[in-house]
């Protein structure tokens, strides 16, 4: 095979292991919203659950980004998929809340390894359109969190939770994909900086980064808790597991399109902007969907998704920006730390809902980018006044 077609090849199963990926993401709040309309579990554990898998999903992707910094770790890539397959196809057979709760964290661990050293590949693979095929390489992840409860919502009502062995498959498949065709890594990426030089440089950073990181861990709140939540309200709300699922996958797959389209506007008005006005509109169509009905409620629901996650890659860059020395540990920093920080804070939304009703917890949620917008505002607005700054 042809090197350029071989490095087709990699990228489109990397595209393709990511979308596998983000649909696990997507899985424990689709199972638990049935188990909670069963009655088998309460909204505080079922959301408990969730906040342990993207806690571990996600504060560990550091950790890993900086080992792949380090030394590529290739194996990280269908190890983690597997990993996280086979502990997720377990789920529906663990009755213990205890051993259930260990699973999903356990589970967890296996996308955390994935994404930073797969993000690595696709930018050593994507030659000179690297720009665009890593915002292809976020959507189709996107897109996989989307399809997600278009699958599992019908799956798990019609045939019980017991049929979560068959979550095994696309992981299986996408492991063996990955086994053969996921690319090495080029030798001179091999030896990284050494962990003082990373301490000193997050060190000089520290300032830009830690707002960065709090808009992210917003964001990540509403975007975990939508996921969680939404689910448990529309079936509340006499929908069908068919018909929940549908509006989730339209508002998720909008998250994905905001994506790229945040990308493209971000390059012509700024990534400040870009971040402080989606978000900042996110809240308000949000809202507009609880307060309205009919297809005018649905719009308003679809707009704010995309809305919301019309920032994803544009932080992603932002991070990479201010530590551009250590690319994969900015991107386990915004993809992973942040993002856990916010699945954690969903817990709390949890209790929040078991006190005082989902449809309170959600208006609260609902709140929570217009802050994050807020804050965005004392973002610096350039990138090279970031670079300067920490030169």
């Amino acid at each position: 095979m042809q090197k350029s077609n071989l490095k087709s090849v990699s990228v489109s199963v990397l595209f393709f292991a990511h979308l596998i990926n983000d649909m696990y993401s997507n899985f424990l709040p689709q199972l638990v919203a049935i188990m909670i309309s069963a009655q088998s579990l309460s909204v505080e554990g079922g959301t408990t659950l969730v906040a342990a898998f993207t806690v571990t999903s996600s504060l560990l992707q550091p950790v890993f980004g900086y080992l792949v910094d380090q030394k590529g770790q290739r194996w990280m890539v269908f190890v983690g998929t597997l990993w996280m397959s086979l502990f997720l196809g377990m789920t529906g057979y663990i009755s213990n809340y205890p051993l259930l709760l260990v699973v999903s964290i356990l589970a967890g661990m296996g996308t955390s390894a994935f994404h930073p050293q797969a993000a690595a590949m696709v930018g050593q693979a994507s030659g000179q359109r690297k720009g665009l095929i890593m915002s292809s390489f976020i959507a189709m992840g996107n897109i996989g969190l989307a399809i997600s409860p278009l699958l599992l919502l019908p799956l798990f009502d019609r045939y019980g939770t017991s049929h979560t062995w068959l979550a095994i498959i696309p992981g299986l498949l996408a492991t063996l994909l990955l086994y053969r065709f996921a690319p090495r890594v080029a030798s001179t990426t091999v030896n990284g900086p050494k962990l003082s030089y990373v301490l000193s440089e997050l060190k000089k950073s520290s300032t830009e980064l830690i707002k960065l990181m709090l808009v992210v861990a917003l964001r990540s709140t509403v975007h975990t808790g939508l996921m969680t939540l939404l689910p448990i309200y529309f079936l509340s709300q006499e929908y069908s597991p068919e018909s929940t699922g549908s509006l989730m996958f339209v508002t998720l797959a909008a998250g994905a399109v905001g994506g790229i389209i945040g990308g493209h506007v971000s390059d012509r008005y700024g990534r400040k902007p870009l971040i402080v006005v989606s978000l900042i509109l996110a809240s308000a169509c949000f809202y507009g969907f609880l307060f309205t009905s009919g297809a005018v409620s649905i719009a308003l629901l679809v707009v704010g998704g995309m809305a919301l996650l019309s920032s994803f890659s544009v932080t992603v860059v932002v991070a990479q920006e201010i530590i551009p020395q250590n690319k994969a540990l900015a991107s386990g920093l915004s993809l992973g730390f942040a993002i856990g920080m916010g699945g954690l804070a969903v817990s709390l939304i949890g209790k929040y809902a078991e006190h005082f009703g989902v449809t309170s917890a959600i208006q609260l949620i609902f709140a929570i980018p217009l802050f994050a917008g807020l804050l965005g505002l004392l973002l610096k607005g350039e990138a090279k006044q970031i670079e300067v700054t920490n030169a």
